[in-house]
């Protein structure tokens, strides 16, 4: 039996309607907001049904960056030189494999104006770059590399330009940039109720998506969405079946992100009325053990003691390939120089050597290998350089001053954090589309209800960014639907 049975009703099995609005968002997020606001703005009458106590979904706890680019206000403002163009090549690059050229060129060719909209509606941003990498955990910078763009080999394909937008606060940035969107959606009469679980959707005889069955403090009530639903209810991270189904990998990060709710439910409504869910094995998986950004003079070896990436990267993008390509085990190596405690979560040192052969034996690597690898990158960071992976930003130094040390990077024994990238395919418009990409009337979806822009190759702001793109898309074509 599927996941999505019985989540889907025939308009024939509603006899009557408790309620009548234009469109009809799931979810109080960053995409159900920003999708009430737009719809909203166009003159439709809009209600947002949300399942907890109150607004701000995974959104308002998270980081509050947004990824934007292509020539902001902010990156024009610090001097920093960005084109539509340039995001698309560095984006095609990193959000794959397989990234949806279409909704990353509507992305990349709205992105400015979107930023301007952000700002219009209460979101401050201060005029700052953060020099670290990848998050202003104790600034309120508002700009900054959130992302690889700045490290091989992807500066190589695009000119490396920060696009981690970062709302004014030092801290609870997620919950500035939630609370200031609140706050326009009830100013310019959004309406929204709690406690309020959506059931089924209604679908009408030609396939169109009419309302929805909720269950409501008022007891179960059927809702007519006249133009349109939009599934804005977050991804499946909280759902052990679900990950077991489609992306077991993930069930070994120890940190989930999201909220209970984040349990698959906008996903599977879609699905039952004939959507289709897509890369539903991609996942954000973070490794946070910088900062430190010190850590990033030593170096990853995996199992055989072999270097696999540079350690210059997003610790998104670290983490990916020791999850998805090194069958979640590695190691950092590091000196006595620059070692350091992680200041996010817990680390735990596997071994610790007077010298790279004692390392290697506390570790049980094969006699040799780790002295190998090691020799092998002490002899040209030496000079600077790095030809097997092309680490850079001042990184390259050789591992020489002892103790030396080796930080255990499994996911048994570090926390790793993860959420769900996949999710049901949409186009540019936010609509929900069919195994043969048709659209379903009256349907619409966006942000990690969806599988968005990244299809795995996360960067920091991603959800947030294509939560509120396209869930303004969603807004924005609901409200101008003629049923």
């Amino acid at each position: 039996m599927n996941d999505w049975t019985g989540l889907r009703r025939d308009e024939r099995d509603v006899a009557t309607w408790d309620i009548e609005v234009d469109v009809l968002v799931v979810g109080y997020g960053c995409a159900g907001v920003c999708a009430a606001i737009e719809a909203r703005e166009a003159g439709a009458e809009v209600l947002i049904l949300e399942r907890a106590g109150g607004p701000g979904g995974t959104s308002i706890n998270s980081g509050g960056f947004l990824y934007l680019g292509g020539g902001t206000a902010l990156q024009k403002a610090l001097g920093y030189d960005d084109s539509p163009e340039n995001m698309f090549r560095y984006m095609m690059a990193a959000c794959g494999p397989a990234p949806d050229e279409a909704l990353i060129a509507s992305y990349c060719e709205g992105s400015t104006a979107h930023f301007d909209w952000i700002v219009s509606h209460g979101v401050p941003y201060k005029e700052s770059f953060f020099p670290g990498a990848h998050e202003p955990f104790h600034s309120d910078d508002g700009l900054v590399f959130s992302g690889s763009e700045h490290v091989h080999p992807f500066n190589e394909i695009a000119a490396p330009a920060p696009r981690g937008h970062a709302p004014q606060s030092v801290r609870d940035k997620g919950a500035l940039f939630m609370n200031k969107l609140i706050a326009k959606a009830a100013s310019v009469g959004v309406r929204a109720a709690y406690q309020s679980r959506v059931d089924s959707l209604v679908q009408a005889s030609d396939g169109s998506v009419i309302g929805v069955v909720a269950s409501t403090l008022e007891g179960e009530q059927r809702i007519r969405a006249r133009k349109g639903v939009v599934l804005t209810a977050g991804g499946f991270i909280w759902n052990d079946e679900m990950l077991n189904r489609y992306a077991p990998l993930l069930t070994q990060c120890k940190h989930k992100v999201g909220t209970e709710n984040d349990d698959g439910l906008g996903i599977r409504l879609g699905l039952a009325v004939g959507g289709e869910a897509i890369r539903m094995d991609a996942g954000d998986v973070s490794m946070a053990i910088f900062p430190p950004n010190s850590l990033r003079h030593g170096i990853f070896v995996n199992r055989y003691a072999q270097r696999f990436l540079n350690e210059d990267v997003y610790f998104g993008r670290a983490g990916e390939t020791v999850l998805f390509h090194q069958e979640g085990r590695a190691y950092l190596v590091i000196d006595d120089e620059y070692f350091g405690r992680p200041e996010s979560f817990p680390v735990e040192i596997a071994a610790v050597g007077e010298t790279i052969a004692e390392l290697e034996a506390e570790l049980e690597f094969p006699k040799g290998a780790l002295q190998q690898t090691v020799g092998f990158y002490n002899e040209h960071a030496a000079r600077g350089e790095d030809p097997l992976f092309h680490k850079g930003n001042g990184y390259v130094t050789p591992i020489a001053k002892p103790p030396f040390g080796a930080i255990d990077l499994s996911t048994e024994n570090l926390i790793y954090s993860a959420f769900t990238l996949g999710g049901l395919r949409v186009d540019a418009s936010g609509r929900v589309q069919t195994a043969s990409f048709e659209s379903i009337p009256g349907l619409y979806g966006a942000g990690r209800t969806t599988s968005g822009i990244a299809k795995q190759g996360y960067s920091s702001g991603m959800s947030l960014g294509d939560g509120s793109f396209f869930g303004r898309a969603a807004g924005r074509h609901a409200a101008a639907r003629r049923p």
